[in-house]
């Protein structure tokens, strides 16, 4: 994907979310079933996810060189990507740390603004990089272990797609 097709989709998948999200009643949202999170707890992770990627591309780019170093390696396709994710899912991966979400999280309407906000400075700051940037410079993932700044947007773009359905099989 290219950086208009990245911004796009970025875009798309999180306001979808955002949406289905928002469509839960005050007592499901809340509410955990089959041992998933509840719709409040995935927006909460989704929030704690892009935070650091929304800032990751807000910091001088030198910087990130400096302290995450650059690609030693092409970028991995979009689908190639998401194959080693769902490996490392499949291998008993999950989240961790400050990326799991409280039993009780902030209001709902404040998550979905946050994450609005965060989504849509990310896709402003995305434009501020080249595309060969884009595959040169790199960040750490706590799974997937280093991605170019392209595969962890890939990544973000299918995580939100990947909450999107824990929230959908919630509704059953």
């Amino acid at each position: 994907m290219n950086k208009a097709e990245l911004k796009q989709e970025l875009a798309k998948h999180h306001q979808e979310f955002i949406r289905l999200v928002e469509s839960f009643s005050e007592k499901e949202i809340a509410e955990s079933r089959n041992g998933k999170w509840s719709p409040a707890q995935q927006l909460d992770h989704i929030v704690k996810s892009v935070s650091p990627v929304t800032l990751a591309f807000s910091l001088p780019k030198f910087l990130l060189k400096i302290i995450f170093g650059s690609a030693n390696r092409p970028s991995k396709t979009y689908e190639t990507l998401i194959e080693k994710y769902k490996i490392k899912l499949a291998q008993g991966g999950v989240a961790s740390g400050r990326f799991v979400p409280p039993n009780q999280t902030a209001p709902t309407i404040r998550l979905a603004e946050k994450l609005n906000s965060l989504i849509h400075a990310l896709i402003k700051k995305i434009d501020s990089y080249t595309e060969p940037q884009l595959d040169h410079l790199i960040l750490p993932h706590p799974l997937l272990g280093k991605l170019t700044l392209r595969e962890m947007l890939y990544f973000t773009i299918y995580h939100v797609q990947h909450h999107y359905k824990q929230v959908k099989h919630h509704e059953i």
